[in-house]
């Protein structure tokens, strides 16, 4: 108490006394270093740049402080929830920085208030005020540390806000059990992803629609894919429970898709072996390409009227006649030799061998 009054007293010597206040009634506690809670509080709409040209947000107190909330808020969980498995601890953890909660707590704490930013992308922009959140934790890390974050989360967060137990126990992924109903009942889930575009601050904005068996669903639209598919979840299951010709619709169309898929298929392959790659002998048929003889003594074939082959046979050898090499003592038939050239040729390689 001591030292909260002495606080007070130097707050009457600094300029920014009136942040430093409303500071004290959000964390618990004053700041030691002011500039890092006015640079958390600074949305990148201002779009402002330091002596170096570089932007002036809260971008990258926002990720440090995602990061030490995690951490944070999964420790008190581990303690809170001794003997719990790890798939419980991750989901209560999920359900406490979710980007609704902390969008739910900077509203109530006035954090919303206090952000610089053009008037316009605050109307737009709904994860304005849950970043702003995350970047304030990063802020504390930074100037008071680890301790002083846990000291925030737990007083005055988890002891004031919100009631761990009833978030525990309390189902809020509406995709996860969608799928998981989509599963039992044996049918079709698909998102699929109608627009995506960007607001006036260029910020992504997403279209999803939830289709089930091929009949549309719920249409969820938000600055995030999983946070629109979570939105057309939510309205998918409700149409579920509240409109039964819906769930009709989607049932018949189960059961034409069933249908088609279990009919016979009636036009049953064959099993024989076409052999059409085999070539017919037949000796009475004509053949399809006539065999010739080429100059060069090579068969080839062609599909060419005899007529028409002699022609171009006559012109072949009159073309060889003009060469300079002389063909015309080259004959198919071999000429006759008398008995004496027999004789004589035969003496004449015995000589040459030895």
């Amino acid at each position: 108490m001591l030292n909260n009054f002495i606080d007070r007293i130097k707050l009457s010597f600094r300029k920014d006394k009136e942040l430093y206040f409303s500071l004290y009634e959000i964390l618990g506690f004053y700041p030691h270093d002011i500039s890092f809670y006015k640079l958390a509080l600074m949305h990148k709409s201002i779009m402002r740049r330091n002596s170096k040209g570089k932007p002036v947000n809260n971008e990258r107190l926002e990720f440090l402080g995602d990061a030490v909330l995690d951490a944070v808020v999964g420790d008190i969980v581990y303690q809170h929830f001794p003997g719990k498995r790890e798939g419980f601890l991750t989901n209560t953890r999920s359900k406490l920085v979710q980007r609704d909660t902390l969008n739910k707590l900077a509203q109530e704490m006035g954090i919303n208030q206090l952000i610089l930013s053009n008037g316009h992308s605050s109307s737009h922009n709904s994860y304005m005020g849950g970043n702003a959140f995350e970047a304030l934790v990063g802020a504390i890390y930074l100037d008071r540390g680890y301790d002083v974050c846990m000291f925030f989360m737990k007083n005055r967060i988890l002891a004031q806000m919100i009631n761990i137990d009833k978030v525990a126990y309390k189902e809020v992924n509406f995709k996860s059990k969608l799928i998981e109903w989509s599963q039992k009942n044996r049918v079709q889930l698909e998102y699929v992803l109608i627009e995506q575009q960007k607001d006036d601050n260029g910020s992504p904005v997403f279209t999803y629609q939830v289709e089930i068996e091929g009949v549309k669903g719920g249409i969820g639209k938000g600055y995030s894919k999983k946070e629109s598919q979570q939105l057309a979840s939510k309205e998918t299951l409700d149409n579920l429970r509240k409109k039964p010709q819906y769930i009709d619709e989607v049932f018949a169309a189960k059961a034409n898709r069933t249908k088609m898929e279990e009919e016979p298929v009636l036009n049953v392959p064959s099993t024989e072996v076409q052999e059409n790659f085999i070539i017919s002998q037949n000796l009475d048929e004509k053949p399809l390409e006539e065999k010739h003889v080429s100059v060069f003594k090579e068969e080839v074939f062609s599909d060419k009227p005899a007529a028409e082959e002699n022609e171009m046979a006559e012109t072949v050898v009159e073309q060889n006649n003009s060469d300079e090499f002389d063909l015309s003592d080259i004959t198919a038939e071999p000429k006759e030799m008398s008995r004496e050239d027999i004789i004589a040729a035969a003496e004449a390689a015995a000589f040459a061998e030895e």
